[in-house]
Parts: C-alpha cells; structure tokens; sequence
C-alpha cells in the first residue's frame, strides 16, 4: 500500500493521469487529476460546499488558494476573475503540476503555480479561499493558517471549508484566539457536516460594534 498523502511533497506513487468531468462557475469542464493528490476522482464534498458559499471574489488584485491539489479552487477563482492573478500554492509537486495543465487546457493565464516559498513576500491578497489540509496535523496546519492569513489586504476575507467533525468549531475559537484584532472570524454556512469560516480582516481593531455585513 503506498505511504503517499495529499500533502506529501513529492508522491511516490506512479503518475497514472485521469480525467473527470466537474462543474465549476456553471461551466462543465473536463480536468485531469492523478493519485497521490486530494480526492482525485471527484470534486470533494467540501470544496463543493465552500464553492456553493462563498460571495464573488474580488475582479482584480492577487487572489489565494492556500493547498491548490488539482486546481478546482485555483479554476474557480481564475474563471470568476480574469483580470485577477490568481495563486495556487501546494506543497505537492504533482499537485502543482495538475493545476498548471488544468488552467492552460482551460486558456487561464492568470493562474500562478508555486510553492509557498515562492510567493513574493510583499504581496497582500483580496481574498483567500482554501479547504486547507486538516490531516496534515494540528500544529502544521496552525502554521500555515498563522503564515497565510495575516497577508489579507485591509477589508478582505478568507473562506476556509473545515468538516464539523474535523474539528472546524475549535479551529474557529482557535483563530479568534490567535490572529490579531484587525480579524474576527465567523462562520458563514454549515451544509452537509461542513464549515465555512469567514475571517475578515478590517482595517482598523475591530470593537463590538464593527459590521461584518
């Protein structure tokens, strides 16, 4: 049985390609995806829900999908917003390597494939939609959510998708007790055992009388 996860760097498993028909921005598209990734047979449950969740991103400025895996989110983002750059950031060479195919066979040229050391440090996002890799373990996770988040542009939001049973409240209590307070964090849908947590942050510390809206 192979030892490969989602989040391993480089698969060891061979690259066999497939492809699978999915639906993203009401487009059916026809994308490859290869084991070794994050659920690559089908779109997952969760980056479902956070899709059907999330408002429109913004139409320009550098945009974020934090754990790219074959690209849905990277699509969606990319397709909603072709004046934007959008980032696709994965750990996983062959996670990287399927996103890039998938956006040049959709003609997405405003789609960036790298490794998190390889987005610049000055740049601020508008926005950050990710169904980050709960698995990798707690204190890695919290790493990377402590590494990504603070890099929000002023008045922007990350939506992250966390399954309820994965631990999405504590992760919640979690983030409004660690991330500064120019953030606040809520949670903006619940469908099919799944979270959606907003994490807005202003552009001023946030009172108790701040609007989220």
């Amino acid at each position: 049985m192979s030892s490969d996860h989602y989040f391993s760097a480089t698969p060891s498993s061979s690259y066999a390609p497939r492809t699978i028909q999915v639906t993203l921005q009401g487009r059916a598209v026809e994308l490859t995806t290869a084991g070794g990734t994050f659920s690559p047979d089908r779109l997952d449950a969760g980056t479902g829900v956070l899709l059907n969740n999330v408002p429109a991103p913004a139409p320009g400025g550098n945009l974020l999908d934090i754990g790219c895996g074959w690209g849905p989110i990277t699509l969606s983002l990319a397709m909603a917003s072709p004046h934007a750059t959008v980032w696709a950031v994965d750990v996983n060479e062959r996670s990287l390597e399927l996103t890039r195919q998938n956006a040049a066979s959709l003609g997405l040229e405003n789609v960036r494939v790298c490794k998190p050391d390889e987005v610049p440090d000055d740049i601020v996002f508008r926005t950050i939609w990710s169904n980050p890799p709960i698995r990798v373990g707690k204190d890695e996770l919290h790493g990377l959510l402590r590494r990504w988040l603070p890099r929000l542009d002023e008045r922007s939001d990350a939506w992250l998708v966390v399954a309820r049973n994965l631990g999405s409240d504590s992760l919640q209590r979690w983030l409004d007790a660690t991330l500064d307070s120019t953030f606040s964090t809520s949670r903006a849908a619940t469908s099919k055992g799944y979270r959606v947590l907003r994490v807005r942050k202003h552009g001023t510390p946030r009172t108790d009388t701040i609007n989220l809206v």
